[in-house]
């Protein structure tokens, strides 16, 4: 498994080492010796998996209490994944960052607790999983707003994005509850 550091403390770009040949492939989602062996010291109490349809973009999404470290990765088709550092302390906070993951490139993002996440669906549909660290709580789940020009992100749509009343209504982060 390569691990490589993304421009945010904490954040980390996971690729596998998958074994395949014509029967298909083989590889290890989860080890958590060798995981943390990597840094990324994490005990998972809940998986979750979505699926979208293209233009679907779900996000961005943090809980300010019971804040949730997640690995996410792509199983079927592919998503532009975004994460947004929510941490006042960090010299990046407020600031964006994206990469692709999907089915072919197998690559997988440990997101730890402190950033809000989301993604848009660039394939017809997209599998999307991940686990986190601490469970839902609704009462505690914010939204960031996916467009605030304060963020900068240059997500590649071909049009408007397809979205949920609340991913539709979130906060900008001038106003967002954050991160010490």
């Amino acid at each position: 498994m390569k691990v490589s550091a993304t421009e945010f403390a904490g954040v980390k770009l996971i690729e596998p080492k998958v074994f395949g040949d014509d029967r298909g492939f083989f590889m290890e989602s989860w080890n958590a010796r060798a995981f943390a062996q990597a840094g990324i010291d994490a005990t998972f109490v809940q998986d979750n998996h979505s699926r979208s349809r293209k233009g679907v973009l779900r996000g961005l999404h943090y809980q300010v209490e019971h804040a949730q470290g997640k690995l996410v990765r792509c199983v079927a088709g592919e998503v532009f994944d975004v994460v947004v550092d929510l941490r006042r302390s960090s010299p990046t906070f407020g600031r964006a960052t994206a990469l692709t993951l999907s089915a072919q490139n197998q690559r997988m993002l440990w997101v730890p607790p402190g950033f809000a996440h989301g993604f848009l669906a660039l394939s017809e549909f997209a599998d999307f999983l991940y686990k986190t660290t601490d469970y839902w709580y609704p009462e505690h789940e914010r939204t960031l707003l996916w467009n605030d020009p304060a963020l900068g992100i240059r997500w590649p749509l071909a049009g408007a994005p397809i979205l949920t009343a609340k991913d539709a209504a979130g906060t900008p982060l001038a106003a967002a509850a954050v991160y010490d």
